[in-house]
C-alpha cells in the first residue's frame, strides 16, 4: 500500500502518504490508496478528526512525472482520481488536519491546502511548482489560493513557483500553526484529539456552512483547471520541463 491507514488513539484517523523513497510523489496507486482512504474515514462514525501526513522528509512532492506517458489522460485522472480524494476531504464532516512535515509542492500544496487545518514545520515550505515544469496548478489550487492570499500574490506564486517557508505560509494564512520540524505529527495528533472532545454535529455543520461560504466555486475550478492542464501537458514546454526535472538541470523553455 501507497497509503497508511490507522487509529492511533480514540476518534483520531491518520492517514500516511507512503512513498518516502519518492518524497511522497503521486502515482496511480498512491491515488486510488488516498481516495479509498479519504472515503473510509469520511463514512466511519468512530472517526471525529482526520490527520493527513507524509512519510520520511516531506510531506508530497506533488505528481510523479516519472510516470507520465502518451496514455496519460489528465483531465480524468484530475477530475475523479485527485478530484475523489479532494472531494472526500472537503466534504466528509468532521475536521481534517495536514501534517505538513517537510515539502508540499505541486498537487502536493493542493492536498494541504483542500485540508481544513494545517500544522507546518519550522523546516517544510509550501510550493506552486506547476509553472517549472509549463503546467498550470490543478486540484482546485487557483481557487483555494486566490481566496486566502488574494489573486495579486497568488497569480505571483503561481508563474515563478516560489517556496513559501514556515514563516510567511503562517504570516499569510495558509497555515494554523507552526511547530518544530520534530514536533509537527504529536502537536497535529494532540490538537486532533482534542477536536474529538467537540460537539461532532455543530462541527460538521459549522464546516459545510464555512465549505459552502468560502468554496461555492471549487469544483468548476477544479473543473477549467483539468481543462486548461490538457492543452499546457501536450506543450514541448512541458516535456522539456519534466526532462530538465529529471535531469537535475534548468529548462530551456521554447514557448511550443
Amino acid at each position: 500500500m501507497t497509503v497508511d491507514y490507522e487509529m492511533p488513539s480514540d476518534g483520531v484517523c491518520l492517514i500516511t502518504l507512503n512513498r518516502p523513497d519518492k518524497l511522497n510523489a503521486f502515482n496511480r496507486q498512491m491515488r486510488l490508496d488516498l481516495m479509498d482512504a479519504t472515503q473510509r474515514a469520511s463514512v466511519d462514525a468512530s472517526i471525529r478528526a482526520v490527520v493527513i501526513t507524509g512519510a520520511g522528509r516531506g510531506f508530497s512532492a506533488g505528481a510523479d512525472i516519472s510516470v507520465v506517458n502518451d496514455k496519460y489522460n489528465v483531465e480524468d485522472i484530475l477530475n475523479i482520481e485527485y478530484g475523489g480524494f479532494l472531494s472526500a476531504i472537503a466534504t466528509m464532516p468532521k475536521p481534517v488536519i495536514a501534517a505538513i512535515n517537510g515539502p508540499a509542492a505541486g498537487i502536493g500544496m493542493t492536498l494541504a491546502l483542500t485540508c481544513d487545518l494545517r500544522v507546518m514545520g519550522e523546516g517544510a515550505y509550501l510550493m506552486s511548482a506547476f509553472a517549472n515544469i509549463g503546467l498550470v496548478p490543478d486540484g482546485g489550487l487557483s481557487l483555494l489560493l486566490t481566496q486566502q492570499i488574494g489573486y495579486a500574490k497568488a497569480y505571483q506564486l503561481a508563474i515563478e513557483a516560489e517556496k513559501i517557508d514556515a514563516a510567511r505560509s503562517l504570516a499569510w494564512g495558509l497555515v494554523n500553526r507552526t511547530v518544530a520540524s520534530a514536533d509537527v505529527l504529536t502537536n497535529t495528533l494532540d490538537w486532533a484529539r482534542s477536536l474529538t472532545q467537540r460537539a461532532p454535529i455543530a462541527m460538521a455543520l459549522t464546516k459545510r456552512t464555512f465549505r459552502a461560504a468560502a468554496q461555492a466555486g471549487l469544483r468548476n475550478a477544479m473543473t477549467f483547471e483539468a481543462m486548461t492542464q490538457r492543452t499546457a501537458i501536450a506543450t514541448d514546454d512541458c516535456a522539456e520541463g519534466a526532462m530538465a526535472l529529471l535531469e537535475k538541470r534548468q529548462p530551456v523553455f521554447k514557448g511550443k
